[in-house]
């Protein structure tokens, strides 16, 4: 399935504001947002709608139970998994078009089996040692920032 746009894949987030900007980030971005697993809010929290602001109808969100829904779906594209575990950086890959980024739970991140089937595909943001990770809103933004980057702006937000 080869979109126009990026997409953004979230394992069972937790904290509704975090997607809430995420859906708002998705919308600037012209993402696609797909929502994997059990969710650790309801989509009609107050939360949620109030950091997502009036972008909800401007976002393709695609709800799926499990990961390998998700592999249904990506066929060729690539999928880049974040985690604070991998030894590649966000910035050592080179995006296109239809490819997913993928980030796991603010509390736990992605699960192992998960990022064993990524291998080469895992990528991390550069912290300072001994700090465990950064914000998950903000995670996300500077991942799709750097695809659309690479990808050239006007390409991607066409």
């Amino acid at each position: 399935m080869t979109t126009n746009s990026l997409n953004v894949v979230l394992f069972e987030p937790e904290i509704p504001q975090n997607t809430g900007n995420i859906v708002r980030l998705c919308a600037c971005c012209d993402c696609k947002l797909y929502l994997i697993g059990r969710l650790g809010f309801s989509m009609s929290e107050k939360y949620l709608k109030r950091s997502g602001l009036d972008y909800w109808d401007k976002v393709e969100i695609i709800r799926l139970n499990n990961f390998e829904e998700l592999l249904e779906i990506v066929k060729d594209n690539n999928i880049y998994y974040f985690t604070t575990k991998a030894k590649n950086y966000y910035t050592d890959v080179q995006y296109k078009k239809g490819d997913f980024l993928m980030f796991g739970p603010e509390s736990r991140g992605l699960p192992l089996e998960i990022l064993e089937y990524g291998g080469e595909n895992c990528v991390k943001l550069p912290m300072k040692e001994g700090l465990r990770s950064l914000n998950l809103s903000n995670t996300v933004a500077v991942g799709v920032y750097e695809a659309v980057r690479q990808i050239g702006l006007t390409d991607v937000l066409k």
